[in-house]
């Protein structure tokens, strides 16, 4: 009975090793990935605050021009403005076809 005791202690404290141990790697597995989909959002917004601000700006190149253009300036911002209205109206329209895309990729982006 003493020689059974002698051979299953060692092998109760290795399978409570190996536990401790896939524990610790699911652990750093799950930081792992939480830190690579927020350092990849942290980019993404850093882009898209980048792309908003050159497309601000350049709407008001666009709309300082046209003003220029048509020696008006109520005109020229008024073409830009009707313009992007024309544009929100396009997409609202096709919204469907827009969303599954973007679902996609924030589905490929998460499990990435």
């Amino acid at each position: 009975m003493e020689a059974n005791k002698d051979t299953t202690q060692p092998i109760i404290d290795q399978l409570k090793e190996y536990v401790e141990t896939r524990i610790k790697l699911a652990k750093y597995k799950a930081i792992e990935k939480g830190s690579s989909i927020a350092s990849s959002i942290i980019i993404d917004l850093i882009v898209v605050v980048i792309a908003m601000v050159t497309f601000l700006f350049a709407s008001f190149t666009l709309a300082l021009f046209l003003a220029d253009v048509f020696h008006s300036y109520w005109k020229g911002f008024g073409t830009v403005a009707g313009f992007y209205l024309l544009l929100v109206i396009i997409i609202l329209a096709a919204k469907r076809s827009f969303e599954r895309p973007i679902m996609n990729g924030f589905i490929k982006k998460f499990f990435k």
